[in-house]
């Protein structure tokens, strides 16, 4: 499926539905800091997500050092954001919770 690039006003919409996540300073990406208990836990939602990226064939760019992950999502084929990297933050965020203590 062809995904298009967001508008500023879509993009400050959509942001509200992902509580944690932050417009980068040039508006191209999204990003957010995940922390876990320990590094198993933070390896264990990076090979969740990857999965989950796979399957809609968007794929993070992420940083990882023990407990912490740092994600930026945007969309390459459009130069910005799309409905894919928010579509990929919740399933984020929702993965990440179901590791909170």
């Amino acid at each position: 499926m062809k995904q298009e690039k967001l508008s500023s006003a879509a993009i400050a919409e959509k942001l509200g539905t992902v509580p944690g996540w932050a417009l980068r300073d040039d508006g191209g990406a999204i990003t957010r800091s995940f922390k876990f208990r320990n590094f198993a836990e933070a390896f264990g939602f990076m090979t969740e997500m990857a999965l989950a990226a796979e399957k809609l064939d968007h794929h993070p760019e992420w940083f990882n050092v023990y407990a912490r992950v740092d994600v930026t999502l945007n969309t390459h084929s459009v130069k910005g954001l799309s409905d894919l990297d928010f579509k990929l933050a919740s399933l984020m965020d929702k993965a990440a919770a179901r590791r909170a203590d």
